[in-house]
């Protein structure tokens, strides 16, 4: 934020403060003890006083808005965690009355659902995929951001109550940080102040109800103040701060980084001079905080001085040592390191705390190879005679891991099993999932040998993470293999293992192979669940078997998740029932925050079908209900669009993608439409939002350019060539980009084609231009050019150049010659007999 729009905001700021205190009339005791105590007359760093916040009134949402999302909000706040894949999606998209009614005229009637069932389903939904984080906190800030923009702060809280939630330090820690967070994105003082005001409403509330203002909530506004270079008031705030702490020593950790914020020099040198000072243990925490703050803006010449002073055995933190050692790393003071870890032993530290602060160092160093890290990391070890903790192995492992180094991690973890340390489950479980996202498949068989080996303790989790592995990489002996060898641990198999195999199957086309599965679950008394009939539901070639397994699923108490019902359209629209497929939406039973997700696998379904009207006329509805299109189906519409279709339908879809990774796809997809119809200004438009979006990425900009001439040259024809001229021409003038050097290639292919030798020249010089040297495969597309365009005497003379040692080169001339050289030579003979009947009469 620029100084003079800090400084507006600050005077909108401070006149909100007088503003809340005169409208203040209601709210208590506790509030006019609050606002009565602000003094807004002080703003130095050493008279610290109280802040209160601007009484914005909203208007509030219409009940009908309110309405809407009560019973989406309360699907959301009643649902077990989030998982990331789609397999346990379902279990919280799945909610429904304990009785559904399917009111379709094909379906009949649910039964009962047994709550036993279903509390055993739900078990193994959740055990179906290892999660890596806990999304249960993003979830939730989503569902405060969306309450947030729709409904306002004052209207969220008044939803949560309704909801049976009472509102506490996560949700107003929530509305807080969203409130605060469009305050720094805006560009407007007042929408800025809004915000703020609106964040020190439920600041003042959560006070009012007796919460404690813990770092969690105080940080943010101290850290907006610093962003924004709010000197003034972020001692205002903290005056109001101090009154309700015992400690006040962290608060020093945010006033050093308002100083380094601001750039004041001079503060900082007044606070490092205030660290460096001899003083007692009561101010020792203070320092700490300060020390913590300079290490995380690497100012490395305050550090050093510091460094040299302070002794850093009295910090009583190991988090902090480690930032500090951290900090240490990214500012290459190894001499720090070894003289602090010298010291550290002396007192007796503890070898797994000082194991942790050698991972912390190693981890700071910028750009080092992992094969380097470990180097480093055991060296320092060795030379200080400290055994490495299970704690810092791990973390060294998942740090290969998140490298994707999957090999590296297992080296070491031989090495740690071979010292006799331990190794976690949950390292184990990164591990694999690191394997399966790098695409190492063949690697579970090392990794299930070092198992075996170590005598490590694998779960049921392990064993579908292995079994998986082997699915993906078509091993299904193993996978049986590694079932049996599960139940001679006395594991007990899980819904979710069995349902592993038969997706695999599924998706190698072997349904015998997947129908074997499901007699296997029946053999060893494993219950199907709602993914394992989506599965077969999914798979189904014939109305009867949909029939089958939907009856076979209601028999069974199972709750219809979302992933059923998508399997239903896929497999109506498969068997050609499209019409039943359509009717899948007319359920009932849909959660109302699902229908959108399964339209979107109804229109990915009908287009590529070959019924994009259809499918059309969904995407539509969902516009119209102000829905939003699953960026699969958008690029599926897109993929099966017709050629003769309406250009200004596809850039209408293509606005639809806001994820980069789609937008790019379907860009793509419609650049190539806009070559294919000769649609030039289209296409130099696109090309130039490519261009943006890559940030001028050359190298992604010529794949893309090879795609493009690779059509042009496909197409054939005069009309090809000439679009391709044109865009040769505006690649170079209007997005100054140099063509590739296979898109060269296309264009002479292309001109071979419409057996154009004037063009054909022209695009040899333009290899020159570009600053191609032309090697043997110019030499022989130019050779064939000029044969095709019938100029025998250049292409004599363009042979000569060609150096003929290749037998596959002699290949190719030979085609030439054969192709274009019998034409060549009928057409000399005509004009010989032609000149011959000529001259006789």
């Amino acid at each position: 934020m620029s100084a003079s729009k800090a400084k507006t905001l600050s005077c909108l700021c401070k006149t909100a403060v007088k503003e809340a205190i005169k409208k203040s009339s209601t709210g208590g005791k506790a509030r006019m003890q609050f606002v009565s105590s602000i003094d807004t007359s002080s703003s130095s760093s050493t008279s610290l006083s109280k802040r209160s916040s601007k009484r914005t009134k909203k208007p509030a949402p219409n009940d009908d808005s309110k309405g809407k999302l009560t019973e989406e909000l309360h699907s959301i706040l009643h649902t077990g965690a989030l998982d990331s894949s789609q397999d346990s999606e379902e279990m919280s998209n799945s909610w429904s009355s304990s009785e559904r009614l399917l009111t379709i005229p094909w379906l009949s009637r649910l039964s009962n659902h047994d709550p036993s069932l279903r509390r055993k389903e739900v078990s193994r939904e959740r055990k179906q995929k290892w999660v890596y984080k806990n999304t249960q906190g993003d979830r939730f800030k989503r569902l405060i951001k969306m309450c947030g923009d729709k409904l306002g702060t004052d209207a969220t809280m008044v939803v949560f109550d309704k909801l049976g939630r009472e509102t506490g330090l996560k949700e107003y820690n929530a509305l807080i940080a969203i409130c605060l967070e469009k305050a720094r994105n805006s560009d407007d003082d007042e929408v800025a102040l809004e915000n703020v005001s609106e964040a020190f409403k439920a600041f003042n509330k959560m006070r009012e109800q007796g919460f404690p203002v813990e770092e969690g909530t105080y940080g943010l506004f101290l850290l907006y103040f610093i962003d924004m270079g709010m000197v003034e008031e972020f001692f205002f705030f903290c005056g109001s701060l101090k009154e309700g702490m015992s400690s006040h020593s962290r608060l020093g950790y945010y006033e050093m980084l308002l100083w380094i914020g601001v750039n004041n020099e001079e503060k900082i040198r007044e606070l490092c001079n205030y660290i460096a000072a001899d003083a007692g243990e009561d101010d020792f925490k203070l320092k700490e905080s300060y020390l913590l703050a300079l290490c995380e803006s690497d100012r490395k010449k305050d550090m050093m001085q510091l460094l040299e002073i302070i002794d850093i055995t009295r910090i009583s933190s190991v988090n902090l040592v480690s930032n500090i050692f951290q900090s240490l790393g990214r500012l290459s003071l190894e001499s720090f390191v070894e003289k602090f870890l010298l010291a550290f032993k002396k007192c007796d530290y503890g070898m797994d705390h000082m194991s942790r602060l050698i991972f912390s160092y190693t981890c700071g160093i910028p750009n080092l190879a992992v094969e380097d890290f470990f180097l480093k990391f055991k060296s320092l070890h060795m030379k200080f005679k400290i055994t490495p903790s299970s704690a810092s192995y791990e973390k060294l492992i998942m740090y290969c891991c998140d490298l994707r180094k999957v090999h590296f991690a297992l080296d070491i973890i031989e090495q740690m099993c071979e010292v006799g340390l331990s190794l976690s489950i949950e390292t184990l479980h990164g591990l694999l999932h690191a394997t399966e996202e790098s695409y190492e498949f063949n690697l579970v068989w090392r990794i299930y040998s070092l198992i075996c080996r170590h005598d490590l303790k694998p779960n049921t989790e392990t064993f579908r993470s292995m079994i998986s592995l082997c699915v993906r990489m078509k091993d299904f002996d193993g996978a049986y293999t590694m079932l049996n060898d599960l139940k001679k641990l006395n594991l007990t198999p899980t819904t979710s293992i069995y349902n592993t195999i038969m997706a695999g199957y599924f998706r190698e086309k072997n349904s015998r192979g997947a129908l074997m599965v499901l007699k296997h679950m029946e053999r060893e008394d494993v219950k199907p669940d709602s993914q394992t009939f989506s599965y077969l539901i999914g798979n189904c070639d014939s109305e009867e078997d949909i029939t089958k397994y939907w009856e076979e699923m209601q028999a069974a108490r199972i709750e219809v998740s979302k992933h059923t019902f998508m399997a239903l359209i896929n497999a109506y629209t498969t068997c050609g029932q499209f019409e039943k497929a359509k009717q899948v939406l007319l359920d009932k039973g849909i959660p109302v925050k699902s229908l959108n997700e399964i339209k979107s696998v109804l229109v990915s379904a009908l287009a590529s079908k070959g019924k994009l009207p259809d499918a059309l006329n969904i995407y539509k509805e969902i516009k119209q209900n102000e829905g939003t299109l699953d960026p699969k189906a958008v690029i599926s519409l897109i993929e099966h669009f017709p050629r003769e279709g309406e250009l200004s339908i596809l850039l209408q879809l293509l606005e639809e993608l806001h994820d980069p990774d789609y937008w790019v796809d379907g860009c793509c997809r419609v650049l190539l439409h806009c070559v294919g119809n000769k649609h030039l200004r289209s296409t130099i438009d696109l090309l130039k939002q490519l261009k943006d979006k890559f940030h001028n990425d050359d190298m992604a900009m010529e794949v893309i350019f090879d795609e493009v001439f690779s059509m042009i040259a496909d197409e054939g024809g005069s009309n090809g060539l000439q679009i391709g001229l044109a865009l040769l021409q505006a690649i170079k003038d209007e997005l100054g980009l140099a063509p590739s050097r296979k898109s060269l290639d296309f264009l002479l292919t292309a001109c071979v084609n419409a057996k154009d030798l004037q063009n054909s020249l022209l695009i040899w010089n333009e290899y020159q231009a570009a600053g191609f040297p032309r090697n043997i495969l110019t030499f022989l597309r130019m050779y064939q050019a000029l044969l095709a365009s019938g100029d025998p005497k250049s292409a004599k003379g363009m042979l000569a150049k060609i150096p003929k040692d290749d037998p596959d080169v002699q290949r190719v001339i030979e085609a030439c010659q054969k192709t274009y050289g019998q034409s060549i030579w009928s057409k000399i003979k005509k004009k010989k007999k032609k000149n011959k009947k000529k001259n006789e009469t």
